[in-house]
């Protein structure tokens, strides 16, 4: 199989190299300096499970370039998917699937805005990775893992052939059985420790053990999880308090990648995660104020950023 990975972050760039070092097929579509980086020395990857060097079948920026793809995963962020799948049309062939890895709630109707549905999987993935350096990944928490699944639910010959392929790169894959759920309890997470820590400025352990925090950690995944439901997403009952309980087990000093972004003036996911359920909630008459305050008081950073 011919896997292509639009976004060499850190995403994509361990999952694209795990399978690429497995001597599997792989291209890696990245940009400027980083492209030139792995060109010249390869991917680099810095793993708490291992580090190693890979060279994939091909590294390039011109899509023109990319032969047709059997698997192409989207891990650009949420903002940029739809600009990613109008770049993928020229890759498609009958059986393609494309499947979006990045964080938000939304990323499979994005892709289906502009992809025939028979070409889209959903998937998330569970890992903390970012870029370390032109050409080098670091990953330096968590047991990477990617589920995926049929938006239908059907275990279909084409999801088990795709775990094939994730079980011979070596990586943690699990089938969903509503990947609906499994993204907006990923989504939940994500959205609840971004926004928050971006706004204290300090890390999920601190702000899971402080009182006043950890309220504030609860409130904003109860208001997720009430338009989740409103949206027709079968929640479980207790998924806020399995989430609060998921979020005090993360490492001390860890921060989300949103977060980061916001503190380093990058452009981020923000209208992607608070942003999205101040939007939709609004759409579906659920009130979130403090989704709302924190998307408020984060947007002019936000801005400044996009400037």
């Amino acid at each position: 199989m011919h896997t292509v990975i639009i976004g060499v972050g850190g995403v994509g760039g361990y999952f694209g190299g795990k399978i690429s070092n497995s001597n599997q097929k792989v291209t890696l579509v990245a940009r400027g300096q980083h492209l030139e980086a792995i060109q010249n020395n390869g991917l680099q990857v810095k793993s708490i499970q291992g580090d190693f060097v890979t060279h994939p079948y091909m590294v390039t920026d011109d899509i023109g370039e990319v032969e047709k793809a059997d698997l192409i995963l989207i891990c650009t962020k949420s903002w940029q998917v739809i600009a990613a799948a109008k770049m993928v049309i020229p890759l498609l062939k009958e059986g393609t699937v494309v499947m979006p890895l990045q964080n938000g709630a939304d990323n499979i109707e994005k892709l289906l805005s502009v992809l025939p549905p028979k070409h889209v999987v959903g998937g998330l993935c569970k890992i903390y990775s970012k870029i370390e350096d032109y050409g080098v990944i670091s990953h330096f928490g968590h047991d990477p893992e990617v589920v995926f699944g049929e938006i239908d639910k059907n275990k279909t010959e084409r999801i088990q052939k795709i775990k094939q392929l994730f079980d011979t790169a070596g990586f943690r894959n699990t089938i969903s059985e509503d990947i609906y759920v499994d993204i907006w309890s990923k989504f939940m997470f994500i959205a609840t420790v971004s926004g928050l820590g971006a706004l204290t400025r300090i890390t999920i352990g601190e702000m899971y053990e402080n009182i006043g925090t950890k309220s504030i950690l609860e409130q904003t995944a109860t208001e997720i999880f009430k338009v989740g439901m409103a949206k027709g997403v079968q929640l479980p009952d207790d998924l806020v308090s399995r989430i609060m309980s998921f979020i005090g087990k993360q490492p001390y000093d860890s921060t989300a990648s949103t977060q980061r972004d916001i503190l380093e003036g990058r452009p981020s996911e923000l209208d992607n995660f608070n942003g999205f359920i101040v939007k939709e909630g609004e759409k579906l008459g659920i009130e979130t104020p403090v989704n709302s305050f924190i998307y408020s008081c984060l947007q002019p950073i936000e801005a400044k950023a996009r400037s």
